[in-house]
């Protein structure tokens, strides 16, 4: 290896070990599947915002309770994950007027919406956490490869060294690109998820009191 030869980011990667390239493979196939789970799930997570408050907005307007049910059980299939845990909650209520039936509905639907939610965040948090490490394992085998290269020559130089160094630190560069954004995603999507979750809580417990007030006038 020269001095002048090329250094450039794709001729590191194109001349790095077959184990070296197949490790950034790997840390670029996690890098794309992260950044296509961090744009779908910021697209959802605003839709189930928007939606939230939509439903949060009918339902205090002072409208009638069957009027809403009515309205979820019709858009089914595009209703917001609030207005689910509405539905369960108030069917279950109509069934046998038990509070702790209809409390029990909107908790196990409550439970599946966050199951929903926090879909894939796992997968975020695994990418972020080992991603480092990947890089760094892609990095100590090629410098391990490049040192016994030195064993062939007489008179090792920088010159020498450079160019396989260069090749290894390219695989921690490239997990750190991959594990940063699923970190940073994975928070801000964790505590987006938290705020909808106390949302959910409090609207539950808001309308079980409801609910039980109307109980006790019947």
């Amino acid at each position: 290896m020269h001095a002048t030869q090329d250094l450039s980011i794709l001729s590191l990667v194109l001349n790095a070990s077959v184990l070296v390239q197949l490790v950034m493979l790997l840390l670029l196939s996690l890098s794309v599947a992260s950044w296509t789970i961090i744009f779908r799930k910021g697209l959802a997570l605003k839709a189930v915002r928007q939606d939230t408050e939509r439903f949060e907005r009918d339902f205090w307007s002072g409208g009638d309770l069957n009027t809403l049910l009515q309205g979820a059980m019709r858009n089914k299939d595009q209703a917001a994950s609030l207005e689910r845990i509405f539905e369960s909650g108030m069917q279950e209520f109509l069934k046998g007027k038990e509070i702790d039936g209809a409390r029990r509905a909107m908790k196990a639907a409550y439970q599946r919406e966050m199951d929903t939610l926090e879909a894939n965040l796992p997968f975020l948090a695994s990418v972020g956490s080992v991603s480092p490490y990947i890089g760094l394992f892609g990095t100590v085998w090629g410098i391990m490869n490049s040192f016994r290269g030195l064993a062939n020559v007489q008179q090792a130089t920088l010159a020498s060294v450079a160019p396989g160094i260069a090749e290894a630190l390219v695989a921690t560069a490239i997990g750190l690109f991959a594990a940063i954004p699923a970190v940073v995603a994975y928070n801000r999507n964790a505590a987006d998820i938290d705020r909808l979750s106390i949302r959910f809580e409090t609207f539950i417990e808001e309308f079980s009191n409801i609910l039980q007030r109307q109980q006790q006038v019947r």
